[in-house]
């Protein structure tokens, strides 16, 4: 372990600051509160650690990453009892909870109209769904690196994507129109 832990150290650094930013956004969005994000941060890199000795090198050390962060989401959410309603209500659109020393540019969108309507409409989709949109489109994966990240076949991320655009389509659409009724009876009421 002698020489074998500073080799170690070094991967472990070079893995932490080329891809801290990439898995902190994933877990972001999966999550939507920056503290537990960053808790889940160190989550991924305690089993990054632990088990980097039995990476194989089949998939790219991002994609690898992106799993064990989807898996470290995944259990948390386990742990939480109904979390699917809580999700919502632990980010607070009103407070500048994303505030950092350093944002990301999609931290400072996300008090943007458009851009609450998409995590408003993610609620409606699966854990599954969800991680497809997040890796696909925000973290700008390729299909078969979501494939890889996910443990899934090129196919499975195509079905699930597809499922996951009509989902939030089904629901952008619903969210407009009431947003046109809305407007609608404040012009009739003047």
């Amino acid at each position: 372990m002698n020489g074998e832990g500073n080799g170690m150290d070094s991967v472990f650094d070079e893995l932490y600051h080329k891809y801290h930013h990439d898995v902190f956004q994933f877990l972001f969005y999966m999550v939507r509160n920056k503290e537990q994000a960053e808790d889940l941060v160190q989550e991924v890199y305690i089993r990054v650690f632990k088990s980097y000795h039995r990476f194989q090198g089949k998939s790219s050390e991002k994609t690898w990453l992106f799993s064990i962060a989807r898996n470290v989401a995944i259990d948390s959410f386990r742990k939480q009892k109904g979390w699917k309603g809580r999700l919502l209500e632990k980010f607070d659109w009103t407070s500048s909870q994303v505030k950092d020393e350093y944002p990301i540019p999609d931290e400072i969108m996300v008090h943007k109209e458009e851009v609450k309507w998409i995590y408003q409409c993610l609620e409606h989709c699966t854990v599954d769904q969800r991680s497809v949109v997040v890796l696909r489109f925000l973290n700008d994966l390729s299909i078969t690196e979501t494939a890889e990240t996910l443990g899934w076949t090129e196919s499975k991320v195509k079905t699930t994507q597809h499922r996951a655009l009509k989902v939030l389509k089904k629901y952008m659409e619903m969210f407009n129109e009431k947003e046109g009724l809305e407007s609608e009876k404040v012009r009739v009421e003047r």
